[in-house]
């Protein structure tokens, strides 16, 4: 890919559906097709290609609609269904610029987004937090999320480009342990969703504040020894950030170590955390950091409204009954741990995030990691961090568990950059680089093209 001008890139919007309806603002035209515009629905066909019902009706076996002007026209893409496997997946209606391509798969139709990547900046800028924030946070946004992708797309300090996993069963103990990518896409470079980056559209993004952030760090990234950072970031890191290696696969990225997430040292906590008492300590406390506590203005600032649903991010709690929690790990990990004895911290990483837990039940013992796993293995959805500690109150009858209380801190993996933090710093006059300078320690600003 040529670096020295802006890139086209592919989004994900929707993958393995029966079909698909769309409302075009403006003319469109497709394989020879012109004069294309309002509702239009697609269907997978029996013979592995789509059929297009509307005004114009035809049969394709891959449609790419494409705008006869990229500011005026516009596509509605209805029913896409966000924030998938997390508390707060839902459905919207949403508003896209650029092509829309539309391919069979295995499963069903893939619905991409064919759009210039700063086009895509100033959505997931505003997807990912209102873009009513100050303009410095959405500069860095803007730059770290550009410097992600364009790793992911040119080849630079890509990290694991796939999903990882391994078992291993021994002594009536099971041990998972699994990671998540956000790069394994063979369609298309990146989707719409969490698991890469929030892209919504433009309904969310038609601001000045956004594109004006965007503007100025256009072509902009954060490098590492000459190579573009794989930039991470999360909600909230809950006072200190995550290392690389205790999220994903077990290499060193410099650059996304571990910070204390404040002005300066919170006192009386030997950072990074070292140990369980100490760990348990200051997920237990309220250390003083840039994200705890940010006025309430501000909060509703950095976070969408579904966000906003989850305020209590910087420590939290959650209780389950010892069947429920039982009923949860069998429904996400296939294996029945019986009744639920303990639940116990094997490894944790420099912010307290636990690495690998270990589930103690009557039947067997179940080994789970890394942080995302753990989190989905208990919860129903997600768990906001793996960064907690456990404890439980007995059942008088039987002397077992009968709940499960977790405190937790932080809302995400902790790596790289910390939203809310970010979003303090701003409002206290920090500029983008110092924001970005903070979150990956040793990386420089560099503009690849104008």
């Amino acid at each position: 890919m040529d670096t020295n001008s802006e890139p086209e890139i592919s989004v994900g919007l929707i993958t393995g559906v029966e079909s698909a309806k769309v409302t075009l603002s403006g003319i469109f035209s497709s394989a020879g097709l012109q004069g294309l515009t309002g509702n239009l629905s697609f269907v997978a066909s029996q013979n592995g290609g789509i059929s297009v019902q509307g005004a114009s009706e035809f049969q394709a076996p891959e449609v790419i609609l494409a705008p006869s002007d990229f500011e005026r026209c516009r596509i509605t893409l209805h029913d896409v269904t966000i924030g998938v496997g997390f508390h707060w997946e839902r459905k919207e209606e949403q508003i896209f610029q650029g092509s829309l391509r539309i391919i069979a798969g295995e499963k069903g139709l893939n619905i991409i987004n064919l759009v210039p990547l700063e086009a895509y900046l100033v959505s997931v800028i505003s997807s990912e937090m209102s873009a009513a924030n100050h303009s410095e946070l959405l500069k860095a946004h803007a730059i770290v999320s550009r410097s992600w992708l364009l790793a992911q797309l040119i080849g630079g300090d890509k990290r694991s480009g796939t999903e990882e996993q391994y078992s291993k069963a021994y002594d009536n103990t099971l041990e998972i342990n699994r990671w998540y990518s956000r790069e394994n896409h063979s369609d298309f470079d990146v989707c719409a969703d969490d698991h890469c980056q929030r892209y919504q559209g433009i309904s969310k993004a038609f601001s000045a504040s956004a594109s004006e952030a965007v503007v100025p760090t256009r072509g902009i990234v954060a490098e590492y020894l000459d190579q573009i950072c794989d930039a991470r970031y999360s909600k909230c890191c809950g006072g200190l950030t995550e290392r690389y290696s205790a999220a994903w696969e077990n290499k060193p990225a410099p650059y996304l170590t571990s910070i204390y997430d404040g002005a300066d040292s919170p006192g009386g906590y030997e950072l990074p955390l070292r140990d369980e008492k100490e760990s348990a300590r200051w997920i237990t406390s309220l250390p003083r950091a840039y994200c705890n506590d940010p006025p309430p203005y501000l909060l509703e600032r950095i976070l969408p409204g579904f966000d906003l649903e989850t305020r209590d991010s910087y420590r939290w709690v959650v209780s389950y009954s010892s069947d429920e929690l039982r009923e949860i790990i069998f429904s996400k990990l296939g294996e029945d741990p019986g009744i639920i004895l303990a639940i116990e911290p094997l490894e944790r990483g420099a912010s307290g995030r636990l690495i690998r837990v270990k589930i103690s039940g009557q039947k067997r013992t179940l080994i789970v990691g890394k942080e995302l796993e753990i989190r989905r293995a208990l919860s129903r959805s997600h768990l906001y961090s793996s960064a907690f500690v456990v404890s439980h109150e007995e059942s008088q009858h039987t002397g077992y568990p009968e709940r499960f209380i977790f405190k937790g801190a932080g809302w995400g993996h902790g790596v790289g950059l910390c939203q809310i933090g970010a979003a303090v710093m701003a409002d206290a006059g920090q500029s983008h680089e110092r924001i970005v300078e903070h979150y990956f320690r040793g990386a420089k600003l560099k503009r690849l093209y104008d």
